[in-house]
């Protein structure tokens, strides 16, 4: 059982933004925008690399529990459950518990830790539904990015303050 509650009062009407890829028109999906490539936006067509971007709608639709439960679903990278709490994700063959030669970030921000040489997944306390989109760049990254993202570019990007006022209340049963 599912029970969101959400704030009243608002001042100004907010027109409803579509997450799904699939309502998205021809034209729409042409003009979609990454910014993890280059480090400033751009249109998806014109990023020279291989990325691919989760949605809100395709986390809430796979039924992930984690980040990196989510990223399972990006072509290109291994992901395996080490145990209950513990991942590895990895691109291009370089699999272990630490992510050391991908990078990761929240926002634009790195979450690398120099205690583990890598990232350490449980660590990260993302709520899915916080969550805007993952963009997922395949391949050397570490002439833009730096030293760690040799295998790829993880980004995580939050959604904005405004999408996400109100309450939120999980229930369950068994």
């Amino acid at each position: 059982m599912l029970l969101v509650a959400g704030s009243a009062g608002a001042a100004d009407p907010v027109a409803p933004r579509t997450n799904s890829v699939a309502d998205l028109s021809l034209e729409e999906l042409i003009n979609l925008k990454v910014t993890s490539v280059s480090r400033k936006e751009e249109m998806l067509y014109e990023s020279p690399a291989a990325i691919f971007v989760l949605s809100n709608d395709d986390l809430r639709r796979s039924g992930a529990t984690s980040v990196a439960d989510a990223l399972r679903l990006v072509p290109g990278l291994q992901v395996a459950a080490i145990d209950s709490g513990n991942w590895a994700v990895s691109a291009r063959g370089f699999n272990s518990q630490f992510s050391n030669k991908l990078l990761v970030m929240i926002d634009g921000r790195t979450v690398y830790s120099p205690l583990f040489s890598g990232v350490y997944w449980d660590a990260q306390q993302v709520f899915l539904d916080d969550v805007d989109r993952i963009e997922v760049i395949r391949g050397p990254g570490a002439t833009v990015w730096g030293a760690n993202a040799v295998n790829g570019v993880i980004n995580i990007l939050s959604k904005s303050a405004r999408d996400t006022q109100g309450g939120l209340l999980y229930g369950g049963g068994g």
